[in-house]
C-alpha cells in the first residue's frame, strides 16, 4: 500500500490543492493546511478503493481531492477504530474517528455524493510523530485492512 495523493487547503472552504509532499508536525497536523493546530483533526486518510466503490454507487467519478481528505492511499480499507495506529512514510498516526462525509460533498463531488461516501470516507487521525509524507511513500496499517 502506498500514498497515492496528498490534498491540502489553506483555509476552511478554500479549494483543495494536490501536492507531492507535506510536512507534518506531531500534535498539530499538516503545515499549511486549514486544520493545522486543531486538537484532534490533524490529518484525514481515505482509500482509492473506497472512492471507486462510492463512484459505482453514485454513477459518477469521485475525485480524491473532492472529498476534502488529506491523504489518499492506493488501495485497501482505512481502519476507523479509534486508537488504531497507521504509518505513512515515517509519520505515525492514530485514528481518532471515522471521517463522515459532509454536505460540502454534494457540491464538491455532486448530488448524492454524501450518501455514496457513507461508510467509505476513511478516518480522521491525530499526528503522533513529525516528519514528511510524500506521494509514493509506503503505508503500513494493521493486518486485515
Amino acid at each position: 500500500m502506498r500514498v497515492l495523493g496528498l490534498h491540502v487547503a489553506a483555509e476552511r472552504g478554500a479549494p483543495m490543492h494536490d501536492v507531492e509532499r507535506v510536512e507534518v508536525v506531531a500534535g498539530s497536523g499538516v503545515v499549511g493546511d486549514r486544520f493545522f493546530g486543531t486538537r484532534h483533526r490533524h490529518i484525514s486518510v481515505q482509500s482509492r478503493d473506497e472512492l471507486d466503490a462510492a463512484a459505482d454507487a453514485l454513477g459518477a467519478p469521485v475525485p480524491s481531492g473532492g472529498t476534502r481528505r488529506t491523504v489518499t492511499v492506493d488501495h485497501g480499507t482505512v481502519p476507523t477504530t479509534p486508537g488504531t495506529l497507521l504509518r505513512l512514510g515515517d509519520v505515525e498516526l492514530e485514528v481518532v474517528r471515522k471521517a463522515a462525509p459532509c454536505r460540502v460533498m454534494e457540491t464538491a463531488v455532486g448530488p448524492g455524493a454524501r450518501r455514496a461516501l457513507h461508510d467509505r470516507g476513511g478516518a480522521v487521525c491525530r499526528v503522533l510523530t513529525s516528519g514528511a509524507i510524500a506521494v509514493g511513500d509506503p503505508v503500513h496499517m494493521p493486518a486485515g485492512t
